[in-house]
């Protein structure tokens, strides 16, 4: 029987009128964003549908609202009855969405904590101080070495550092604005295909995080949270946690460390994991893993046919 894992993506992928095909399908979409208004007391199926985009991109609602569209599809997959997946994983804040569908936290908690967290995230830079850029075209190592040679020794007022390793030849970098913009100039330098900044002031996965970490901390240790019944690979280690205390720990240290997504994907191939699936918009995390590894089968859970094709499939037979 081959594996397959599930791959839950984060911040990045909204936009207004998201799963709204598979919406007009499968009655769970429209019930998760239900449910999601009545716990964060707001019209989060208007949010989703009509915008504005300045609120819907605003950290502190993009960070629910996408959680929201991640459990929503994996509710219409198991309404389905397909084979279950081996594994599970999620892109930054898509890591509470594979913990929601692990059963190791509630729908309802992840909400509230994701709500928080963003604006914890928000809180922790001065607006206009930080910044994110992607860099195309060079090797992991030359990037890491470009934000040391920035980065002051002190690493109080010049910091930048790899935020994402997303796939091979594909590395965001996050710090204050000033040392972005000269990594940006640098690696342009040393040959990278591309270095943009990214749309966001909030230098996510860096340590300018440092700040919201004991207050996550803190809203996390008052939340129930239970031995995972799929594992789910944290974003820090690439490592599966089966007790609550190392869970949190692990959302914790995600705030201030890399996102190891190119290790995430090839640990999973190397375990036997040969279909993944995105469960959630856009498709982002399907072109990336595309990159990563092109010898398995990629499927976007995004729209009624890929669902429709996965559901025909006899049960234990998912080649």
């Amino acid at each position: 029987m081959t594996q397959s894992a599930f791959i839950f993506p984060g911040q990045g992928s909204q936009s207004v009128g998201m799963l709204s095909e598979l919406a007009a399908a499968a009655p769970e979409i429209q019930q998760s964003f239900d449910r999601a208004s009545e716990v964060l007391d707001r019209d989060c199926w208007a949010l989703t549908m009509q915008g504005p985009d300045e609120d819907l991109n605003r950290t502190e609602w993009t960070q629910p609202m996408m959680l929201v569209a991640d459990i929503a599809v994996w509710r219409v997959y198991c309404r389905l009855q397909a084979p279950r997946p081996a594994y599970l994983a999620g892109h930054s804040l898509g890591e509470y969405a594979a913990l929601v569908a692990a059963e190791a936290m509630s729908f309802d908690d992840a909400l509230r904590i994701v709500r928080l967290r963003g604006q914890l995230m928000q809180q922790a830079v001065p607006e206009g101080a930080g910044a994110m850029a992607a860099i195309l075209g060079l090797e992991d190592q030359q990037v890491e070495q470009i934000c040391r040679s920035i980065t002051d020794s002190d690493m109080t007022s010049n910091q930048v550092m790899p935020a994402n390793y997303n796939s091979p030849g594909q590395i965001v970098i996050a710090g204050h604005r000033t040392a972005v913009d000269t990594a940006i100039e640098t690696c342009k330098e040393q040959g990278a295909r591309r270095a943009m900044r990214l749309p966001v002031s909030v230098p996510s996965h860096s340590a300018l995080m440092a700040p919201a970490a004991e207050p996550l901390r803190e809203a996390l240790e008052q939340i129930d949270f239970f031995s995972p019944t799929i594992p789910v690979l944290h974003n820090c280690d690439v490592q599966a946690r089966a007790e609550p205390d190392q869970i949190r720990s692990a959302l914790v240290q995600q705030l201030t460390q890399p996102v190891r997504w190119t290790e995430t994907i090839q640990t999973l191939s190397a375990r036997g994991v040969q279909q993944f699936m995105e469960c959630g918009p856009a498709r982002i995390l399907t072109g990336l893993g595309k990159r990563i590894n092109r010898d398995a089968e990629w499927f976007a859970l995004d729209n009624p046919q890929t669902l429709n094709q996965l559901s025909s499939r006899p049960s234990g037979d998912q080649s």
